[in-house]
C-alpha cells in the first residue's frame, strides 16, 4: 500500500520515523493515543477489515429492510467473475461471499453464460467446469444469447427473484445500478466487495415509503363510506321520539332483570347446607361380629374325620382252617 495513502488516512494515529532524518516528530500525547506507536501494518489492515466490513452489512441492511432481501441470499454469477474467482484462488466462493455479506448463500448461473463460456476454449475451461456445478437460474432462450442480455432479462425490471448480481464488467455493474433492488458485487485482487446502494436506488425506497405513510384510493373510499353511515345513524337518532327512546330503555333494563335506582342493591343470602365432609355415616346396631373361631374349629373337624384310617380285620373262618 502506498505511504502517502497511510498517511492521508491514519495520520493522526502513527508515528512514523525515517533513516534520512535526524530529527524525530513530536509523539502525540500517551493519554489520548495509548500505545499508538505500537502500531504496525497488521493492525492498519485489521482497522480497514472493519471499516470494510461495517460499509457491507450496512447496504446489506439496506436492501433487506426496503427491498425484502432474506438469506439465504442469491448470487447471480457471470463468466468473468467466476474465472476470476479460479484465477486469484478464492476458493471456497461461497464461504467467501457469506462472509462479506454475514448470512449464507447460494450461487446461480444461466445456461446462456455456460455457453458462452465454453465457445471462449481451453482456457475456460476450468471456470466451465466450476460452473456447471453452480444451480441454474430460470432461463427461457431457445436461441443463445449474450451472456449481458441473458442476466439483464432474468433480473427484469423489479428483480423479483432478490438476486445479487456479481460480475466484472463494468458497463454491466452501472447498467444493473439504475435499477432499483439490484446489489451488485465485484472482486478485486484477493478481496471481495459489495458496492454501495446508488442514489437511483436511494431515492426510490425513499419515494416508496412516503406512498407507504399516504392513504390509497381505496382507503379514501372506505373512510368516506364509514363517514356517511355514521352522519345517518346520528340523524335517524336525533328524529326519534324521546317517548320511544324511554321505552325502549325500560325494556333493555326488564330483560336485564335490574331497575335504575340510586340506592344500591346487595344480594340476599341464603341458608346454606351442611358440609358433606364433616357428617359421618351411622353404624348398624344389630349386625354383630362373626365368629371366626367357631368357623375354624368346624372345619379342622371336618379335615380330622376324613383322614381317620381304617382298620381290616381277617375274617375267623381263615383261622379254624389254620388250626
Amino acid at each position: 500500500m502506498d505511504l502517502n495513502m497511510l498517511k492521508s488516512k491514519y495520520g493522526h494515529m502513527l508515528v512514523l520515523k525515517s533513516p534520512r532524518r535526524t530529527k524525530a516528530r513530536t509523539k502525540p500525547d500517551a493519554k489520548l493515543c495509548p500505545n499508538v506507536c505500537d502500531l504496525d501494518t497488521s493492525h492498519i489492515c485489521c482497522i480497514m477489515r472493519l471499516k470494510k466490513q461495517k460499509r457491507h452489512r450496512r447496504s446489506v441492511r439496506f436492501f433487506t429492510t426496503c427491498y425484502g432481501f432474506r438469506s439465504p441470499f442469491k448470487i447471480l454469477c457471470d463468466g468473468t467473475f467466476i474465472h476470476h474467482l479460479l484465477v486469484n484462488r478464492i476458493t471456497p466462493a461461497d464461504t467467501a461471499i457469506s462472509n462479506i455479506l454475514g448470512a449464507p448463500v447460494k450461487m446461480f448461473t444461466t445456461r446462456c453464460v455456460l455457453a458462452e463460456l465454453k465457445s471462449l476454449g481451453e482456457t475456460y475451461s476450468d471456470s466451465l467446469n466450476v460452473a456447471r456445478d453452480l444451480a441454474p437460474a430460470r432461463c427461457d432462450h431457445e436461441k443463445r444469447k449474450s451472456a449481458v442480455a441473458c442476466l439483464a432479462d432474468v433480473i427484469g425490471e423489479s428483480n423479483s427473484e432478490h438476486f445479487f448480481v456479481a460480475s466484472q464488467d463494468v458497463d454491466l455493474r452501472k447498467k444493473f445500478k439504475e435499477i432499483p433492488a439490484v446489489p451488485v458485487m465485484f472482486a478485486l485482487r484477493n478481496a471481495l466487495f459489495l458496492e454501495p446502494p446508488s442514489q437511483s436506488q436511494l431515492q426510490f425506497a425513499k419515494s416508496a415509503e412516503e406512498q407507504r405513510s399516504h392513504m390509497n384510493e381505496l382507503e379514501r373510499n372506505l373512510l368516506s363510506n364509514k363517514k356517511k353511515r355514521s352522519s345517518e345513524t346520528d340523524e335517524q337518532a336525533d328524529e326519534a321520539s324521546p317517548n320511544e327512546t324511554v321505552e325502549d330503555f325500560n325494556k333493555n333494563a326488564s330483560r336485564k332483570k335490574t331497575d335504575v335506582k340510586d340506592k344500591v342493591q346487595f344480594k340476599r343470602k341464603r341458608a346454606k347446607g351442611p358440609n358433606p365432609l364433616s357428617c359421618k355415616k351411622k353404624k348398624k346396631e344389630n349386625q354383630k361380629p362373626v365368629a371366626k373361631k367357631e368357623v375354624n374349629e368346624n372345619v379342622e373337624t371336618v379335615r380330622s374325620r376324613s383322614k381317620k384310617r381304617k382298620r381290616s380285620r381277617k375274617p375267623k373262618n381263615l383261622t379254624s382252617a389254620t388250626d
